[in-house]
């Protein structure tokens, strides 16, 4: 993903990091947390081709796959990243790097659809997720939009992903930039959140709105290819949140 900042370390989160490093490169889980959760991880074209059934082998159960940002980019390895995820025996599902700059959420979130960003409840298809975050091309971390504004952009992309795949996003974000940019909204409560927090024994403090989270990105780099990420549940329950239950 264009990534998320990551929060200062702090001296114990970094000797639990180090004293669990060498696990996290065999490519077992880095946070105590971890355990009993489903490990998964997410790419996009800085990974290119990625061995599935070497991902599987250490651990991978699920993927999250870049199809598009804003309202022209498409991810040139999307098709073969998210079908080679599936063939491999991984739940996998996409998502849109979100530039609410540059156009609507509407226009965004119809774009994105139409190039990968659909859902079917075949439990192998996570629900479509858009990543709000950090802007990566310009100093304006909020992209310029106000409180109010930035809220009204995310439940306009919410609304016609809703409206085109029947399910309501998942949203990934840091808490620091979600209570910035939207004024800590508490508005998409019903909506799963993918919190990004790194080199952290826990998810920390959540973003404004939410009690819980549903995917944990804990790191940019790890065992698996691209970002390190865990499902707060059963391997059971990753297939039933991938059916829509």
């Amino acid at each position: 993903m264009a990534r998320a900042r990551k929060p200062s370390r702090l001296a114990a989160a970094c000797a639990a990091v180090l004293a669990l490093g060498a696990a996290a490169v065999a490519g077992t889980p880095a946070p105590a947390a971890a355990a009993g959760k489903p490990r998964g991880h997410d790419v996009s074209s800085h990974q290119k081709d990625v061995d599935w059934a070497d991902s599987r082998a250490r651990g991978a159960r699920f993927v999250y796959v870049k199809a598009t940002e804003s309202h022209t980019y498409r991810t040139p390895y999307y098709a073969r990243q998210y079908d080679g995820a599936r063939a491999a025996g991984l739940v996998r599902g996409a998502y849109h790097f979100a530039l609410p700059d540059r156009s609507s959420g509407r226009a965004q979130a119809a774009f994105f659809v139409r190039n990968g960003g659909g859902w079917r409840p075949d439990g192998w298809t996570l629900p479509p997720a858009l990543d709000i975050e950090y802007n990566p091309y310009g100093p304006h971390k909020c992209y310029g939009l106000r409180k109010a504004a930035m809220t009204a952009w995310i439940r306009a992309f919410s609304d016609e992903v809703r409206r085109l795949t029947g399910r309501r996003p998942v949203i990934y974000t840091t808490a620091h930039w979600w209570n910035t940019c939207t004024g800590a909204s508490r508005a998409f409560a019903d909506h799963p959140l993918w919190v990004a927090r790194y080199d952290a024994p826990d998810p920390g403090t959540l973003p404004s709105g939410w009690r819980a989270w549903t995917l944990w990105q804990y790191d940019n780099g790890g065992g698996l290819p691209g970002d390190q990420n865990l499902f707060n549940g059963s391997l059971t329950r990753l297939r039933s949140f991938a059916r829509g239950g």
